[in-house]
């Protein structure tokens, strides 16, 4: 049955990549926390490192809401399951307000979940290098499409010209909710998939009160707060899960600046299922943790941590017998590459890594197979009979000898093979989104079940 849910929500969209979408997300979510509002944050898409900053600054998990990983109806569920106790939520858009999974499509914009959640959209505009141009661009993110845009932000705009910027968005139906100035004492590096991580920041608190300051001189916050209040009640309805395991198994999932890339909702979705989540570091720890019944390592940045992993050898050893003893595994990106024989860093040095699985990594100069797929298996294996499907995300500038061929990974333009699979493992480059096949995760923790059977033996 479906449920009426009063969340007050506002969706911060852009003109494009690069136009300030999560220093102003991050401005916003640090402004209201100090006024101490409870918020809840999410993003639009993929992305693993916006999510990050967003945590640093609200204290509590940001969410991924993704309409190519799952439907319109499973993405308002977990939206509202996520805002239920927050006073306010904001979702920061990806790209471009219109950009979605391929240049001819809305499908997966940011519009499109705005469209989808029911949510007043603030549209980011860099106004750098423009004067009456950013009319035009107004008057056209305006008229291009269906959408529920209300309001405007100009960022690295001056207070001299924030008037006539003003007045511009009014002319095109928009009310002007501010302006956000340059703040190069609150800049943030990039790396080659994109922000450094917010873990990596040391002053991140400073930066983020610097950007809070800012918001509160510039930024119309009662007007963003009466925005978000003005967002219609949302029905969601409760997908059909898998029954959870009676008894509860532990998954060791690798938690550190080499692997730190983890949908929330995934980690949720196995507790739900049955599991009790076990952190550990390969890049500290000597040994993985004790009575494992299966093993999670995500994505994140192995090849930045080459040295450190290989010299922890007694980590290795640890994984390539939990592996190569049937333990169920569950390896993406970097997870997969940390499970093979070696890894070589960008300026040519190579680190043995777990040596469980075969295949040599090495970085590369470019993306490679960039993109969503819908993952088809070939044949049965753990997380799906030969036949059945999940979706995920491709994004590394890495490669491998040993990609694997469990699965063939469809994309818009094409499709590749991918994935060392068997009855207990999933090793490969996509990174998977559980809620799009829920049935997958419960069969991972099955097999987690049959394991712990057998080593209580």
């Amino acid at each position: 049955m479906d449920k009426q849910n009063n969340l007050p929500r506002v969706a911060l969209v852009g003109t494009g990549s690069g136009c300030g979408k999560t220093t102003v997300t991050c401005a916003l979510l640090q402004a209201l926390v100090n006024r101490n509002i409870k918020v809840s944050s999410f993003k639009c898409g993929p992305d693993y490192i916006d999510p990050m900053f967003h945590q640093k600054v609200i204290g509590t998990p940001s969410r991924n809401l993704d309409l190519f990983f799952c439907g319109e109806e499973t993405v308002r569920y977990l939206f509202c399951q996520a805002a239920a106790e927050a006073e306010l939520s904001v979702i920061e858009g990806v790209m471009g307000m219109y950009d979605g999974i391929g240049g001819d499509t809305q499908q997966a914009s940011s519009n499109h979940l705005a469209m989808a959640t029911e949510t007043p959209e603030i549209l980011v505009v860099q106004v750098r290098g423009m004067s009456l141009s950013v009319g035009a661009v107004l008057e056209g993110f305006a008229r291009f499409a269906p959408n529920r845009l209300a309001g405007v932000i100009f960022n690295g705009a001056s207070a001299k010209m924030y008037p006539l910027y003003a007045g511009m968005a009014q002319k095109a139906g928009l009310r002007p909710l501010g302006y956000f100035p340059k703040i190069p004492q609150a800049a943030v590096e990039s790396r080659h998939l994109g922000l450094v991580t917010a873990g990596e920041i040391q002053n991140l608190k400073e930066k983020m009160q610097l950007l809070a300051d800012a918001a509160q001189q510039t930024l119309d916050l009662d007007g963003i707060l009466a925005l978000a209040r003005s967002a219609l009640p949302l029905s969601c309805r409760e997908p059909a899960l898998p029954d959870p395991l009676p008894r509860p198994v532990r998954v060791g999932v690798a938690q550190d600046e080499a692997f730190c890339f983890y949908y929330a909702d995934n980690l949720q979705l196995l507790q739900r299922l049955g599991a009790e989540l076990v952190p550990f570091s390969p890049l500290r720890d000597k040994a993985l943790p004790p009575r494992l019944d299966g093993l999670y390592l995500g994505g994140g940045y192995p090849e930045l941590h080459g040295a450190a992993l290989a010299n922890n050898q007694s980590m290795r050893q640890a994984v390539q017998q939990a592996v190569e003893g049937g333990m169920p595994t569950v390896a993406e990106c970097g997870g997969f590459l940390y499970l093979q024989q070696s890894l070589t860093d960008r300026v040519g040095h190579s680190y043995p890594m777990a040596g469980a699985l075969p295949g040599e990594g090495r970085m590369t100069g470019s993306l490679v197979r960039f993109g969503y797929v819908r993952l088809v298996a070939r044949r049965d294996q753990m997380l799906a009979d030969a036949g059945g499907s999940l979706r995920g995300h491709s994004f590394h500038y890495s490669d491998t000898t040993q990609n694997g061929d469990g699965f063939t990974a469809e994309k818009r333009n094409g499709q590749f093979l991918c994935a060392q699979t068997g009855p207990r493992l999933y090793a490969g480059y996509p990174h998977l989104y559980f809620w799009s096949n829920p049935d997958a995760a419960a069969r991972f923790l099955a097999q987690c079940a049959g394991y712990q059977k057998e080593r209580e033996r």
